[in-house]
Order: C-alpha cells, then structure tokens, then sequence
C-alpha cells in the first residue's frame, strides 16, 4: 500500500522503492505515530469534521494495535514504506472503510514532523533521568571524600593539592550546566506542528490548540512552513548530546590515567573492566575507552544533520528522512554511555594514600611555601625563586617538601621556623582553601548542600 499511488501510471522501481522507505528504522517511533493520530482522530471528532463515533472507532482500533505490537502479536514489516504506511493500512484492515478518514486534514509532512518530534521529545527528558541518576553518585562520592587529597593539575602536571570531593565536583557542574542546556531545549521545541498540513495548512477546521494539548505540548506552532521543515529542535539536542559525551569523554580520559600502573589512584571493580586474550596481569578500562571512543560517534550524527539541512530549501524535502538513522543511534548511545559510566564509577574504589603521596612528591604545596614566607614579610617574588631552590634541592635528593630537614630549609632562607611543616601539610594547603568552589570543606560542604538542594528541586520541565 502507498499512501500517494493515484497519480502514478507505472510502479515504482524496485529500487528506488527500497531507497525511498524509511520503515526500517521509523518505525522505531510507533508509539508516538499511533500517539498523534489517537490526538488527531479525537480532534477531528470534537470538530466534527467526522463524527464521533467514527473518531471513537479510529481510536480504539489504533489502541489495539498499539497493544498488539507492544505484545508482539503484530509484527511491523518492510512491505510498507514507512511507519505511517504501515499503521494506516493495518487500521483499514482492521475498522474497514472508516479507517481512511484518519489522514483527513493532515498530511506526511506534518505528522513526520510531529512524530520526530515526539520521540525526540521523550529521548530529552530519558536522557535528563539518566544524568541525574549519574549526578547522583558524584554526589555520593563527593561527600564520602572532602577530606581525600589528590593533586590537582594543570597540563597534566601536578599543581596544587585538591580533593576527590572538588575534582568530582567540577564534574557535577559540568552535567548540571548540560542538564539546563536539555530544559531549554524541551522549552523551546515544545510546541505541535500537527494542522499544519504539507506546508499550507488545510480548509479544513482543525483546531489545533485541542490537539496540542492532546499531546502535551505548550501550544502550536505558529507557521506551517517552518512546521514541517523544521529540525533545530533536534541539532540542538544532538549538539547538547555531542557536550555530554565531551564531558563524559573528559573524565574517561582521567580515568584511564588515574588507573594506569603509573597512578594506581583507584581500582575498577571487574564487573566494569576486562582482560587480555595474551597478558594475564591486565585488567584494562574498557568502558572508559569506549566511552572516550564513542564521543566521534556522537559528534558524526550532529555533523550529519547540520549538513543535510544546510541546503534545503523551504518547505519539506525528502533530504530530511536522513535525520532519523544516526540521531537514534545517538540517542541510544549516550544514554547507553551514561548508565556504564555511572556503573563504573560507582563501584570503583580510590586508592586514598596513594593520591596523598602522589600530590606530596609533586611539590603541589610548593605555592603554599611560597604563601608561608610572603606572610613573614618575604615579596612574593622572592619567595617564588626560594621556593623555586627548595623544589631543586628536593629533586636532586629524591624527597618531598616534608621530609626536608629545618636546617635544609634554613640553609636556603633564614625566615623558614617550625611552623613551615603545618603550613605545607596537605590538611592545611586543603583547609586554608575557604573561598567559594575552593577545596576548603568548609566551603565543599556548602557547595554539597547546595548540589543536594539542586538535586531534590530541579526537574527537566
């Protein structure tokens, strides 16, 4: 069956057939084509531009089947060209003759434009649950360790002493500003271009504002051309998506260092890791190199969509069927990275003395030396060559600022006391940290308290 045959004289190629239909992967939103027509049936009832009975039969046959796929008695098959083909020619099987009043009033173009944007619509707010269950063990971890110290680096050096608490914390901001950047989104897209026909409406009179409602949107949207060939809503989510994987992509990337022979700072549980078919010692961070390497995956359906868009004139144009294929994979595969990446961190341990004595043998308390003698009258740029001396002395004899001797230090400044031992102990570099996002736990536990009360308030919509 063909929704559009009585013009043609001839068969289509068969081809050209098989290039043309889409059913093959649209008919992954069954739900939300069977969703809209319910909506548009029980419209065209209230209007009575069909009568209400004839809207009742329409919707109870398109909830069997609905019932019936979800059940697996009814099976969607690639005789038909797309999902709406399909759903139309079973409905017609099914009420008969009362069946081919549904599509009155609309067309493909719109009810393509609505379905996309349906399931893009529940793929926003599925991948929103799972970043706030991801948040939601960096919380955890966050406060079981403001008192973990680790070096914090720049460049991949070690710079100054941090803790677990704030470096996990950075990752928390990063997912909250992704989780806002998803809200605006759905704001923004929330709006129904069913009514709105092939690209000029219809004589018709629909009432689209019912409709809307119907199916939870905000309202209609307000010109029919842009209706139907409108598709920022998705390179939007496709390029907050691609920023996810970004951010995810950024803390995989540390995770690998951090659990190479070299760091040891944590230990991957085996459920999330895997071994070598040669080199029994190994136990590698799979997931967090598929998650770094699927990031390009991600990025490839954005720069496909952006690319197919860039020449289409007003309105529909069938370049546009290319925006389904690699935008599902990209749904499934950033909530996919998601939930390993949330498994993997919240069943890993962290090696805590480990970090500790990696953040004191990189000098990451070199700028509170420094600090300690500008606060006994020292300019600091003075302080920053003496200190720069100590770091030497230290290289050369393979020892960490602690464990220099009071006479070692004394030998290159006079003005270093007892006192220089607590003002570079990790505890104090830590604490004396008391400015707002600094690693203080003072102020770790006001950010933690902030970050809870985020997490009980905030919802996508």
């Amino acid at each position: 069956m063909k929704l559009w045959g009585g013009r043609f004289t001839k068969e289509t190629n068969q081809l050209v057939n098989n290039f043309n239909a889409s059913i093959s992967f649209d008919q992954k939103f069954f739900r939300q084509d069977i969703q809209g027509s319910i909506a548009h049936a029980a419209m065209l009832g209230e209007t009575g531009i069909i009568t209400k009975n004839e809207s009742l039969e329409i919707q109870n046959g398109l909830k069997s089947i609905l019932a019936d796929i979800e059940s697996g008695r009814l099976e969607i098959t690639d005789e038909y060209e797309d999902i709406h083909t399909f759903m139309e020619a079973t409905l017609i099987e099914r009420i008969g003759e009362v069946g081919k009043k549904l599509h009155t009033g609309r067309s493909r173009n719109d009810q393509v434009a609505l379905d996309m944007r349906l399931f893009t619509r529940d793929e926003v707010k599925n991948v929103d649950a799972e970043l706030k269950e991801l948040m939601a063990v960096i919380l955890r971890i966050m406060k079981e360790n403001t008192e973990t110290y680790m070096p914090g680096f720049t460049h991949l050096q070690k710079a100054q002493p941090v803790t677990v608490a704030h470096h996990f914390g950075a990752y928390f901001e990063m997912f909250k500003r992704d989780r806002g950047r998803l809200s605006d989104i759905y704001k923004r897209m929330n709006y129904c271009p069913l009514g709105s026909g092939a690209l000029a409406g219809t004589t018709y009179p629909l009432d689209r504002e019912l409709t809307a409602s119907l199916l939870g949107f905000y309202g209609p949207t307000l010109n029919s051309m842009d209706s139907v060939s409108d598709r920022d809503y998705l390179i939007e989510f496709l390029s907050a998506l691609s920023t996810i994987m970004m951010h995810l992509s950024r803390f995989s990337e540390e995770i690998c260092i951090w659990n190479s022979n070299e760091y040891k700072f944590i230990e991957l549980d085996d459920a999330y890791s895997t071994g070598s078919s040669i080199m029994p010692q190994k136990k590698n961070p799979d997931i967090a190199e598929l998650v770094r390497g699927k990031t390009g995956r991600v990025y490839g359906a954005l720069m496909s969509i952006l690319t197919t868009m860039k020449g289409i004139p007003l309105a529909y144009n069938k370049d546009m069927q290319e925006d389904k294929e690699l935008s599902f994979d990209a749904f499934d595969t950033v909530k996919g990275c998601i939930s390993l990446f949330k498994g993997m961190i919240d069943t890993m341990s962290f090696n805590a003395q480990r970090m500790e004595d990696s953040a004191k043998h990189g000098f990451t308390n070199a700028t509170d030396a420094a600090d300690y003698l500008v606060k006994k009258g020292v300019a600091f740029r003075d302080a920053h060559g003496i200190v720069g001396q100590l770091v030497l002395h230290c290289i050369s004899k393979g020892i960490a600022l602690d464990d220099m001797t009071l006479a070692e230090y004394k030998e290159i400044s006079p003005v270093f006391e007892e006192d220089i031992y607590d003002a570079i102990s990790l505890k104090t570099c830590v604490e004396t940290r008391l400015t707002l996002g600094a690693p203080g736990p003072e102020m770790m536990n006001k950010v933690i308290a902030v970050c809870d009360k985020y997490m009980q308030e905030n919802q996508i919509i």
